[in-house]
């Protein structure tokens, strides 16, 4: 056994060779170079064709003298019913230092409130614009207990 695996590397590694030696002798061959012709520019204007759309059947029909019926369409808008105003409510509550606001977006984050951060020369202040006035009292009993005084009052968008 051990004589046959002693000749048995030797001979695989030859086939394998001749047979790389020959693979590359194909893909290299001369005899393919000698018939190809040289590469040659042809400037050939391709003629676009014209795409069949099911519009340009209808835009004929004017000249052949005859239309398509159109049908008439009759809609009903009922604009008598009442449309309730809702009222949007504004707290307004300027802060002094950053642990004010630390703790405003703490109970903001309880209550599930979103905010924007208005920033100026005077100071930063916060609002908030929410149609429940019942939710944004609740916040400003809690903020008086951090020593922030914020109001609400009703929101005017002319103002």
């Amino acid at each position: 056994m051990q004589k046959i695996l002693k000749w048995f590397t030797p001979v695989l590694a030859l086939g394998v060779a001749i047979f790389i030696y020959f693979f590359l002798l194909s893909i290299n061959s001369s005899e393919e170079l000698l018939h190809t012709d040289p590469l040659v520019f042809k400037s050939e204007v391709v003629e676009k064709k014209e795409d069949k759309l099911w519009l340009n059947h209808f835009s004929q029909t004017e000249r052949l003298g005859y239309f398509y019926p159109v049908n008439e369409v009759f809609v009903k808008v009922d604009l008598d019913e009442k449309i309730i105003k809702t009222i949007m409510y504004k707290l307004s509550a300027p802060l002094l230092d950053p642990y004010q606001l630390f703790c405003l977006k703490e109970e903001l984050k309880q209550h599930q409130l979103k905010y924007y951060l208005q920033k100026d020369k005077s100071g930063i202040e916060l609002l908030i614009y929410s149609k429940e006035i019942d939710k944004l009292n609740s916040l400003v009993k809690v903020l008086k207990n951090y020593q922030i005084s914020a109001t609400v009052m009703p929101y005017n968008e002319d103002v």
